[in-house]
């Protein structure tokens, strides 16, 4: 049946979508992605704000030894100029981190139809539907499941370390902070990596969702055609129209026409030539029923009509109206409008309504 949608969404419904702000993501990613880039710069965080607090704890002494109100803001203000160089890294791998991840979810550039107020955000049956939907249940599985494998690693690795710890009465202060640091450093990697599945997995379920829903029918497919295309049924009509207009103009010019070449009646075409402008100039031509029109049309004016079988199927089939006639039918032309030329000069146009034969 072409009402169910089983087809694939086309590019334009993807727009669409994309637009909308339909689109697969996974907020994990982005979450993951931040929480990865702070575990790699924290240590060298800490190192470069364990320096600052040295470096303004040794000029903190120095200006209790001789306080002065200048000496103690020098020390604030070189103190809060060190700040960047010790927060800045974090914060920009961070930002990094966070466009990292849009840009692989195809998020960064804005849903603009997002922007716009929706009074139906407000509905709270939309919110109960979001919450009880397959939506909903997939969140609170995901949730569950991170919540449980994140548990079972930090149970086994403080399952690791606390007889370690028991121990540390026996141990160097060094080898039990080394042990701790190597403890949550191992607790961090392994977190991060069971975090960035669970938020690979749920991007596949969402993109899923999405697509599902985003599928056509194939009316909606041959619709969005048609309306991308245009009526087939407008477009004819336009058309014929179009070409009605252009039949009009062309049958207007044959009264200003200085010859209408016959062929005796299968073709014509209608010849006018301004000196000083250029070669002979088709402003009409037609077969069968046009060519008929386009000899009434002469008779009307008095434009005289010359038989000319090879000329007339030549330039109806190479010359187009509004063109010159070309170079190689420059001698054919000249000798009929030489033609012309003689009968006007005798005062003749029209011979009972049949075309005039060229004498050879």
């Amino acid at each position: 049946m072409t009402g169910e949608k089983t087809e694939k969404p086309t590019a334009k419904r993807l727009g669409q979508a994309r637009a909308e702000g339909n689109i697969p993501q996974s907020r994990d990613v982005g979450a993951w992605f931040c929480t990865a880039a702070g575990a790699l710069l924290i240590p060298r965080t800490i190192d470069a704000g364990r320096e600052m607090a040295q470096v303004s704890l040794t000029a903190l002494a120095a200006v209790a030894e001789d306080p002065e109100p200048g000496r103690a803001l020098g020390v604030l203000t070189a103190t809060f100029a060190l700040l960047p160089g010790v927060l800045g890294p974090l914060l920009a791998v961070t930002v990094l981190a966070v466009v990292a991840a849009g840009g692989l979810q195809g998020t960064l550039k804005p849903a603009t139809k997002k922007l716009k107020p929706k009074f139906s955000n407000l509905n709270p049956i939309n919110g109960l539907k979001q919450h009880w939907g397959p939506k909903g249940v997939w969140e609170a599985v995901k949730s569950l499941t991170k919540t449980a494998l994140i548990g079972t690693v930090l149970w086994f690795v403080a399952k690791g370390l606390i007889p370690k710890l028991v121990l540390s009465g026996v141990m160097p202060l060094t080898t039990v902070l080394s042990l701790t640091s190597a403890a949550i450093a191992a607790m961090l990697t392994v977190t991060i990596v069971v975090g960035l599945l669970i938020a690979v997995v749920d991007y596949v379920v969402n993109r899923r969702q999405i697509m599902k829903s985003l599928k056509m029918s194939v009316s909606d497919i041959k619709q969005e055609h048609k309306n991308a295309e245009g009526d087939p049924l407008l477009k004819g009509a336009i058309r014929s129209k179009q070409m009605a207009m252009s039949r009009n103009r062309m049958m207007a010019d044959v009264a200003q026409a200085d010859v209408v070449i016959v062929n005796p009646t299968h073709i014509a075409v209608a010849l006018r030539y301004e000196p000083g402008t250029g070669a002979p100039r088709v402003v009409a031509k037609g077969a069968g029923a046009v060519a008929a029109k386009i000899r009434e049309r002469a008779r009307e004016h008095d434009v005289p009509l010359v038989k000319d079988i090879a000329l007339a199927r030549t330039v109806y089939r190479n010359v187009k109206v509004g063109q010159e006639v070309p170079a190689e039918l420059y001698a054919a032309v000249a000798k009929v409008l030489a033609f012309v030329m003689s009968l006007r000069s005798r005062g003749v146009s029209r011979t009972l309504g049949e075309a005039h034969t060229v004498p050879a």
